[in-house]
C-alpha cells in the first residue's frame, strides 16, 4: 500500500488497522470470509475506470471489447460451476439480485411466501420495512417449537392455504440442510414459482457438501463472498425461458453501469471454485463447523436444532444470562468476532437477540482445523460463562494473538 500511504496517509493508516484487525482477530461471522490475493488484486483492477452500459455486444459505450470478454468469462464460468442454464453477473449484491427476480415477475400486491427473519430468512424474504415487504403480500413459515428444523407439511399447509405467486427458500441463519426437492413438489402443489435464495451456502453446494437447487428452482440468487470466497457482489441463475425478464430486471430495471472490475474478480474466484481444492475447502468448512459445534455442546452451550449440517451454528445465550449484543461484545473484547442474532421464537428484539450466530469459512480459509476449533469452542465457553471477567478475557486474547499469528490471512500483502 506504498502509493496509498504517499497520496493519502489518513486512508492508509485506517487500511493497516483494518489489515491488523483482520489478521489478529478470529473472525467467526458466518456471512464473511478472505478472498484470495488474486481476487484481491482483480478488483481493484483498471477496468474500474470505464462505464459498460448493457450485456455482452450490446452496450450502450463504445469500447467495450475487454468488457465483453471479461463478462461473458464470468457468466460461462457461473454456469459451469452451478449447472445454470443461463446467469446473469450485474447485480452489485444479494438483496439487488432478489430485487431483481422479484421484479420480473412479480406485480405490486403479489403474494409471496418465504421464512421468517427470526428463523433464519433475510430482510429481503419480506421485511415491513424493507422495499420487500412494502411491494408484495407475505405469508412466512418457519421452524418447529419443538425440532427447530423446517416442517416441510407445515409449508405445504401455509402454501395451499395462501396461494404465493412466489416461493423463497434459503435462509441466512438456518444451521440444517434445506430440502430443495421438498420446495420443488410444494410450489408444484400450489402452482407457484420457486426461488432459492443460496447466498450463504453457495460454496457448499458447488463443493457438493449440501443439495443442489439448481435443477428444481426457477430462480436461484447468490452472493459471490461468504462461503464462494469471492469479492462482494451477486449473480442471479435462471430457467433460459425467464433470461430476459432478469437482464431486463437488472438492466435497466435497477441500474446503470456494471461494475466490470468486480465481475473480473468474479471472474477469477469461479476460477478458483472450480478446482478440487476448493471442494476440499467446502468439506472442511463443514467439518470445522460440526466440531465446533459439538465442542459447544460438551460444553453445554445450547445450539438451536442441536447441531449444525453447514458452515453455521447458533447459540442460544439466554440461558447463560446473557443477550445476543451482549455476548458478542464480550466475545469481541477477547479478540472473537461473531455477531448478535436472533434466534426461533426470540423473546428480544432485534436490537438485543437472544443469541449470537457463528460461521466457518473464515477460519477455514485461513488453514485452521479440527485442533482449534475445539480450543476456540473452549474459550467461547469460558468467556460466556464468566462475562465480567476481564482477566480471563485478557488472557484468552493472548492465546487469540498467538492462534492467529501462526494462520496469516496474506503471506504477501
Amino acid at each position: 500500500m506504498d502509493r496509498i500511504k504517499k497520496v493519502d496517509d489518513e486512508v492508509y493508516k485506517i487500511l493497516s488497522e483494518e489489515l491488523k484487525r483482520q489478521q489478529e482477530n478470529i473472525i467467526l461471522i458466518a456471512s464473511e470470509n478472505y478472498v484470495s490475493l488474486a481476487v484481491l488484486q482483480t478488483q481493484g483492477c483498471i477496468m474500474t475506470n470505464k462505464y459498460a452500459e448493457g450485456y455482452s455486444e450490446e452496450r450502450f459505450y463504445q469500447g467495450c471489447k475487454y468488457y465483453d470478454e471479461i463478462e461473458l468469462l464470468a457468466i460461462n464460468r457461473a454456469k459451469k460451476l452451478f449447472g445454470a442454464e443461463y446467469v446473469n453477473v450485474q447485480p452489485h449484491s444479494g438483496s439487488q439480485a432478489n430485487m431483481a427476480v422479484y421484479f420480473a415477475i412479480l406485480n405490486n400486491n403479489d403474494k409471496v411466501l418465504s421464512m421468517k427473519l427470526d428463523h433464519g430468512g433475510h430482510l429481503t424474504h419480506g421485511l415491513k420495512q424493507n422495499f420487500s415487504g412494502r411491494y408484495y403480500r407475505w405469508a412466512f413459515y418457519g421452524v418447529s417449537k419443538k425440532t427447530e428444523m423446517i416442517d416441510y407439511d407445515d409449508v405445504l399447509k401455509i402454501a395451499s392455504k395462501f396461494k404465493p405467486k412466489l416461493i423463497v427458500c434459503g435462509a441466512s441463519s438456518y444451521p440444517r440442510i434445506i430440502d430443495f426437492e421438498k420446495f420443488r413438489k410444494i410450489a408444484d402443489r400450489c402452482g407457484a414459482l420457486l426461488m432459492a435464495d443460496i447466498a450463504h451456502i453457495a460454496g457448499l453446494i458447488v463443493g457438493g457438501v449440501h443439495p443442489d437447487p439448481v435443477p428444481y428452482c426457477d430462480f436461484v440468487t447468490t452472493t459471490t463472498h461468504k462461503t464462494l470466497r469471492g469479492g462482494r457482489g451477486a449473480i442471479i441463475m435462471c430457467k433460459k425461458k425467464y433470461a430476459n425478464l432478469i437482464d431486463g430486471a437488472v438492466f435497466p430495471g435497477l441500474q446503470g453501469g456494471p461494475l466490470m472490475h468486480e465481475i473480473a474478480a468474479r471472474a477469477v474466484a469461479f476460477k478458483e471454485a472450480l478446482t478440487v481444492a476448493f471442494k476440499k475447502y467446502q468439506q472442511n468448512i463443514v467439518k470445522n463447523s460440526k466440531v465446533l459445534a459439538n465442542e459447544l455442546l460438551n460444553n453445554n452451550i445450547r445450539l438451536i436444532s442441536g447441531g449444525t449440517d453447514n458452515h453455521l451454528m447458533l447459540v442460544d445465550v439466554l440461558p447463560l444470562g446473557l443477550n445476543g449484543k451482549k455476548a458478542a461484545e464480550i466475545l469481541e473484547e477477547a479478540g472473537i468476532i461473531v455477531n448478535a442474532n436472533q434466534i426461533p421464537f426470540d423473546k428480544l428484539p432485534p436490537t438485543l437477540t437472544s443469541g449470537i450466530r457463528i460461521g466457518t469459512p473464515a477460519l477455514t480459509t485461513r488453514g485452521m482445523g479440527e485442533k482449534e476449533m475445539i480450543d476456540i469452542a473452549n474459550w467461547i465457553s469460558q468467556l460466556l460463562r464468566q462475562p465480567s471477567n476481564k482477566k480471563l478475557q485478557k488472557a484468552i486474547k493472548v492465546k487469540v494473538n498467538k492462534l492467529c499469528a501462526r494462520f496469516p490471512i496474506y503471506r504477501n500483502l
